[in-house]
């Protein structure tokens, strides 16, 4: 099947750049063909952020959203970010912190219905939309290493590989222009990367992972508006995170906890550092009598400015969390993922239309280097690095400072453009330098354990498919990483899906490392954490994982 523009990926970055095409297209007068594929099995199905959305980008693409219906009823209407200690929590004033982190105009919605919206506007224009329809596989043009397109619609492949009664081959879907918008850590976009050296004289990605509950509570509880952000307690003061927590819609609270993934500590466990930090006495009463009604979690991209891809190859280009757009101060990343893809969308647009095909969009990286996005990157540059060095409170206080400062001075800053030394995987210390942590046992009003919340995700996979989760050396989990670090993938796993078990429990003897690939909700962080580069996340058959309702 031949397309003008193929993309890979139906989420804001995605839809957004397809709706772009179809609307330069209308305006013109002209054609052009633009196919979206998406591996859920319903388009925001697999989408999950906090979310506090910025309608900047939205404003371009539809300025009358507001009228159309799009999804956004809550404004912010008060803001709130908290120290937290182990019993207690310093509230800071807002005036203290650079402007950019406030939420003044923006909105509490749930980021999956904003996709679905968006993928209806997308269809209604005559873009092509396939749900449940995963990109197994880059089409390469040899020798040139140019894009032509993916295959995509495998099925029927039992777990050794061979073709069940069901089995359909797949089809090659190829595009003039390929536009990767997996989000983050996606296994095309991997491939593509490592190929095209995409990331050579950039620092290395950095991540994090946010897991998220929605919740819905009883009237005199809900606080419709609300925005509050903390950080410091559960987590030391060398391991970086926070939550959030937004009150919108029918009752509901949004609460989440992102952990970033450069920790040191083999024996952490992010699930129960999130589940635990829900019986702060500054959480808790937001909660207590509510009803828990969807769990989820995914990596996301924090390594802002310096680890940006370049962003065109032969064939394609990179948009959204494919090429890792967050800000991280702010908390927010739809908006620029939804403004690149309109970049990358405008740059092939002209391409098609003067006969181009095929070749390398380099008005796109150009566009980008003249957006807004690259100008609030920037701004916030040093935000990650500062803590990664110095810890929550210092490196929080520079932080602030540098971007009081850019804020000040058009986006200047003392110390320059810092670096991130690492990858996240390397970041892991040996369990010899750590202690085991003892979590509390959930008590099932306000924690809970990972296989009751895997089941509220809603994830299902086909039985018999080959496991989508690899190892590149079967040996490396029982031989290398349960000595040396304690084989962390049982721990930053947010889904239960790696286990060590022993013949005899007590003893420790026989060690196996079992798979629970079923149980996997697609967050990638195997893939990004493991100290040993041993895991691949590939991607399942097409519906499998998830399904998020108003996540």
């Amino acid at each position: 099947m031949e397309y003008d523009v193929l993309i890979v990926g139906g989420g804001p970055a995605g839809l957004a750049a397809a709706i772009r095409l179809k609307q330069r297209a209308e305006k013109d007068g002209k054609d052009i063909t633009v196919a979206v594929l998406e591996k859920s099995a319903e388009l925001g199905g697999h989408i999950l952020s906090g979310a506090v959305i910025d309608p900047k980008a939205l404003n371009e693409l539809f300025p009358d959203w507001m009228a159309m219906g799009a999804p956004l009823e809550t404004p912010v209407t008060k803001d709130r970010f908290m120290v937290l200690g182990p019993m207690g929590q310093i509230s800071l004033p807002m005036a203290m912190l650079p402007p950019m982190m406030h939420n003044d105009g923006c909105y509490i919605a749930s980021l999956g219905n904003v996709t679905r919206w968006l993928g209806e506007q997308a269809e209604r224009m005559g873009v092509e939309v396939y749900p449940g329809m995963a990109a197994s596989h880059v089409v390469w043009d040899e020798p040139s290493g140019r894009v032509k397109g993916v295959v995509a619609g495998v099925f029927g492949i039992d777990k050794h590989g061979q073709p069940t009664g069901d089995f359909q081959p797949g089809i090659e879907l190829h595009g003039k222009y390929v536009f990767i918008a997996e989000g983050v850590r996606g296994s095309l976009a991997k491939t593509i990367t490592a190929r095209h050296k995409l990331q050579d004289g950039k620092s290395p990605q950095k991540y994090g992972i946010g897991l998220k509950e929605l919740w819905q509570v009883s009237p005199e509880k809900h606080q419709p508006g609300l925005a509050q952000h903390t950080t410091g307690w559960p987590l030391d003061e060398h391991t970086g995170g926070g939550s959030f927590m937004y009150h919108f819609g029918d009752n509901y609270v949004a609460i989440g906890y992102v952990v970033h993934l450069n920790y040191k500590n083999p024996f952490l466990s992010p699930f129960d550092e999130f589940q635990r930090f829900k019986h702060h006495p500054a959480i808790a009463p937001h909660l207590e009598g509510g009803t828990r009604i969807s769990y989820g979690a995914r990596a996301i991209t924090e390594g802002g400015f310096q680890s940006v891809p370049k962003l065109s190859f032969p064939g394609g280009v990179l948009i959204g969390c494919s090429a890792g757009f967050v800000n991280v101060p702010r908390i927010k990343g739809s908006h620029n993922a939804m403004k690149t893809g309109m970049l990358a969308a405008d740059a092939a647009y002209d391409a098609v239309m003067a006969g181009r095909s095929g070749d390398e969009l380099v008005e796109y990286q150009t566009a980008y280097e003249n957006s807004w996005v690259f100008q609030e990157l920037k701004r916030v540059r040093n935000a990650k690095p500062f803590l990664t060095r110095f810890g929550t409170t210092l490196g929080g206080a520079l932080g602030v400072f540098d971007m009081w400062f850019g804020t000040l001075f058009g986006g200047a800053s003392l110390f320059g453009t810092l670096k991130h030394a690492k990858t996240d995987a390397a970041s892991t210390e040996l369990a010899s330098k750590h202690k085991p942590i003892v979590y509390p046992k959930p008590d099932g009003k306000l924690s809970f354990d990972k296989l009751s919340s895997v089941f509220i995700s809603n994830t299902n996979h086909a039985e018999e498919q080959p496991a989508h989760l690899k190892l590149i050396d079967p040996t490396v989990p029982i031989r290398v990483n349960l000595p040396k670090y304690g084989e962390p993938a049982r721990l930053y796993c947010p889904a239960g899906v790696y286990e060590v078990v022993y013949a005899d429990e007590v003893a420790k003897t026989d060690p196996r490392f079992v798979i629970n690939a079923q149980n996997c909700v697609h967050c990638k962080t195997c893939d990004i954490k493991d100290p040993s580069q041993n895991i691949v996340w590939t991607t399942p058959e097409g519906g499998g994982g998830p399904n998020y309702p108003n996540m």
